[in-house]
């Protein structure tokens, strides 16, 4: 059994260095949710049908898969603090180069270019975060990840109502005659800056300081960071977990259930079913979900914004209770809440109606009750989802893996998250076609899924210190609730 230091606990300059790794979370956010207010005035300028539509917002989305698998093995041979640096660059190049696009095919090149920024930036800063917090607050600070994650996509969607205000619509010249629409990718250009600037005064994780030798580094910062008096017993045990194997790559893997260990399964399986639920879909394309219930392009990005407002609120609650309720059983409320809030709005809309456009694509219209249903279902969906899956998945998969396969197991997690979140983001606008019932529907389906996953297979990871993890921590599951852990 591990000894935890008394001094083991939440310090100032612990959270400085976490909240300056998790603004990678932060761009993550903007990124990936800034194209929501200019997805309809591109769909315009460029004359994209829904199927083009789903691939401009969702092409980012292939970058991120492809720097999250990449990021783990990078992270592993320069560093942590490394592949912060070279995201930041990703951002800033994606940023200008998206708000100058041509059309739509140079436009996908730069998303994609900042996909892979984020990609990485998702799986170094919940890896980083994890290896200097001490055990019984790591919980609160992993969560830190998800709370820059849900603040870089309110100040996304508010800067994009700003644009398209000030501008008199997304698709109108505003300065020096460039359209709002292209102001909304440049401002990321702001954020990206600044990560790199805070980046580059990050120490490195004492973890890989140990792994590469580099024992008088990871000792100053377990002392300075982490609160860690015992720097030397700290040690040892940071190094007997990764003296098992020499040299880390993605072959650590590998494992007798379908050719990866069963640690790493869980983690893709939690990925998976976070978006699988569909809450990108609300982050992605809420400008026109409540265009579609009566809401006008301005009022439409007002309530995206409170809708994001929201989903701060909830997640800075699920930052008081991840450490004193735990990982399982909140992952189980948020599954139940979920799959009732999709089922009400699969129901709201069967009621919407549909019209036909000239280009042949479909849109539906809801009145009266149904509407107000959709819009509060949408928002209970943020809420449990906020307070829930959002940012406890972030905090399982920067504890769950073991020391000697954390980066690695972390990227294949994180590139399959990305995987189905380009899945579900490029399939929405041709599911909505066919009906937003049948689009809700399925993505309920998944959130009681989701329950019988956690159920089952999940186990509890509260006060565990990282040197604990085993390769079957999480994977190992009975019918019987499994003991809580020391």
């Amino acid at each position: 059994m591990v000894t935890k230091d008394p001094t083991s606990r939440l310090n100032a300059r612990v959270i400085g260095i976490c909240i300056a790794a998790a603004l990678g979370g932060f761009l993550f956010g903007f990124d990936t949710s800034v194209i929501n207010g200019a997805v309809d005035a591109l769909s315009e300028q460029f004359s994209l049908g829904a199927g083009l539509t789903g691939f401009a917002v969702s092409s980012a989305l292939i970058g991120c898969a492809v720097g999250a698998w990449f990021a783990g093995p990078v992270a592993n041979r320069l560093g942590r603090v490394p592949v912060m640096l070279l995201a930041s660059v990703l951002f800033l190049v994606s940023a200008i180069g998206s708000g100058l696009a041509f059309g739509v095919g140079d436009l996908i090149v730069w998303r994609v270019i900042g996909g892979l920024g984020v990609g990485a930036a998702s799986v170094i800063a919940p890896a980083y975060i994890a290896e200097v917090s001490p055990a019984g607050v790591r919980g609160r600070l992993g969560s830190l990840q998800q709370l820059a994650i849900v603040t870089g996509i309110f100040v996304a969607l508010l800067s994009d109502a700003l644009f398209a205000n000030l501008a008199g619509g997304a698709a109108e010249p505003f300065w020096w005659g460039l359209e709002a629409w292209r102001w909304m990718f440049i401002a990321e250009a702001v954020p990206a800056v600044l990560y790199g600037i805070f980046a580059f005064r990050l120490p490195e994780s004492p973890r890989f300081l140990v792994a590469r030798g580099k024992l008088d580094q990871a000792a100053q910062v377990l002392y300075d960071f982490t609160g860690v008096e015992q720097v030397n017993l700290k040690i040892q045990e940071i190094k007997s977990t990764l003296d098992s194997e020499k040299r880390e790559s993605l072959r650590d893997l590998a494992g007798s259930l379908m050719g990866l260990k069963p640690i790493v399964w869980v983690g893709i399986a939690l990925s998976v079913f976070q978006q699988f639920v569909g809450i990108n879909v609300i982050f992605y394309y809420s400008t026109t979900l409540w265009r579609s219930v009566g809401f006008e392009e301005s009022d439409a990005l007002t309530v995206s914004v409170i809708t994001s407002v929201t989903n701060i609120v909830v997640t800075i609650i699920a930052i008081l209770l991840v450490d004193r309720v735990g990982r399982r059983p909140m992952l189980l409320v948020g599954s139940l809440g979920m799959a009732v809030s999709l089922a009400l709005m699969a129901v709201a809309f069967s009621f919407a109606t549909t019209t036909t456009a000239p280009d042949g694509t479909t849109s539906a219209e809801l009145g009266g009750a149904w509407a107000t249903v959709a819009l509060v279902a949408a928002n209970a969906f943020v809420v449990f989802f906020g307070a829930t899956w959002g940012p406890l998945v972030w905090v399982l998969l920067g504890e769950m893996f073991p020391n000697r396969i954390r980066a690695g197991a972390l990227a294949v997690a994180a590139a399959a998250q990305w995987a189905a979140n380009f899945a579900v983001s490029t399939t929405f606008p041709m599911l909505a076609d066919a009906g937003l019932s049948l689009a809700y529907g399925l993505y309920a389906a998944m959130a009681a899924l989701s329950f019988i996953f956690v159920w089952w297979f999940v186990t509890e990871t509260k006060g565990r210190e990282l040197e604990e993890m085993t390769d079957s921590v999480i994977s190992r599951r009975s019918r019987t609730r499994s003991p809580s852990p020391r």
